[in-house]
């Protein structure tokens, strides 16, 4: 099958499935995958080091930071050199990369990313040397060191690769915990990762029905406060956001439709409807009303349809993407597509 014809068959088949009603019906979801406590999140790190062992394609010899990073570190082992007399070509200088999670522990390995400076053709076949990672308060949370890896697709070749960044996975090990105490907080902010009004009141309800009344306020669309129960305030507030979060609730969200030009791709909510309108387009055309209208020549629709039903009856009369992709756009122009309509 041609590969056009398969994508369009792709595009109408997806469409045909969101407005056939198969996805329909919202599942709940868990408070976790909908929201964070406030202040537990990932830190970035960051740290300058030196990937050595190159095949002759590191940095240039005009790359004089490179030089003057590798003449410190031979001047720290007690071997004294001058720059001018150093070649690189089998170094290059990068900057080391790292999230630490929340309570990470001394010990812990996470994973690094190096990022080359300077003008290195590959970072392949490399080893990174032992690099501090800081924080922003100027202070060593981690020490990366170890073999680069670079992600090359199975039967590509370098040239088709990006071969000035690298993975170091578990490449360094926490040598500081970045403080976080949960135990003595009374209160804690539930912050939600997609602010919604509906969905902070539905959570709301939800912890207070199980956890108990009063338990949970809403603040705004964006954020819930936790009271912490006098009995676990000083020694359990670990558990009782374990509680908090397992608990489930239907998220609610704003009816769109999202448009790629570029492909043709569309994806839509099922929340999404139109309201009545006649819309002509070429030697198509479509009323949408409340009154039973049937000319020969027209698709009627019944006023307050979903999106699904104009799009399947679209398809049976072989409307291409791009042709549904400027209905779309008229439609949301007259006020008729009761969505929010996002052009990519």
């Amino acid at each position: 099958m041609p590969v056009n014809r398969w994508f369009h068959c792709f595009v109408w088949g997806l469409l045909f499935l969101m407005g056939g009603g198969l996805v329909a019906t919202t599942h709940a979801a868990r408070i976790k995958d909908l929201a964070a406590i406030q202040g537990i999140r990932s830190n970035q790190l960051t740290g300058y080091g030196l990937v050595v062992g190159l095949n002759g394609t590191g940095d240039k010899d005009g790359v004089n930071f490179t030089k003057q990073a590798l003449a410190n570190m031979m001047e720290k082992m007690n071997i004294y050199v001058d720059k001018a007399d150093l070649t690189v070509k089998n170094v290059a200088a990068v900057m080391v990369t790292a999230n630490i999670p929340p309570f990470a522990r001394i010990g812990d390995r996470i994973d690094v990313m190096a990022s080359s400076l300077g003008d290195a053709k590959s970072l392949k076949g490399g080893t990174l040397l032992v690099t501090p990672l800081k924080g922003v308060d100027g202070q060593v949370y981690a020490l990366a060191q170890g073999p680069v890896s670079l992600a090359i697709p199975s039967g590509s070749g370098d040239r088709d690769s990006h071969l000035q960044v690298a993975r170091l996975v578990s490449g360094a090990s926490v040598e500081q915990e970045i403080p976080f105490k949960l135990d003595g907080k009374r209160d804690l902010i539930l912050s939600l990762f997609r602010p919604d009004f509906t969905t902070a009141k539905r959570m709301t309800d939800t912890i207070n029905a199980s956890i108990g009344d009063g338990v949970a306020k809403t603040i705004d669309a964006s954020a819930l406060r936790l009271k912490v129960p006098e009995s676990m305030w000083q020694k359990n507030v670990a558990e009782f956001i374990a509680d908090i979060e397992t608990l489930t609730v239907i998220p609610d969200t704003v009816a769109k439709v999202v448009i790629n030009e570029r492909t043709g791709t569309i994806v839509m909510g099922s929340d999404v409807t139109i309201s009545s309108v006649a819309i002509a387009h070429g030697n198509l055309s479509v009323i949408i009303n409340d009154t039973g209208q049937n000319p020969k020549s027209v698709m009627p629709l019944p006023g307050t349809s979903t999106i699904g039903e104009l799009v399947r009856g679209l398809n049976s009369l072989g409307v291409k993407p791009r042709d549904l992709i400027s209905i779309l756009q008229s439609m949301k122009a007259a006020g008729a597509l009761q969505a929010e309509l996002d052009i990519i």
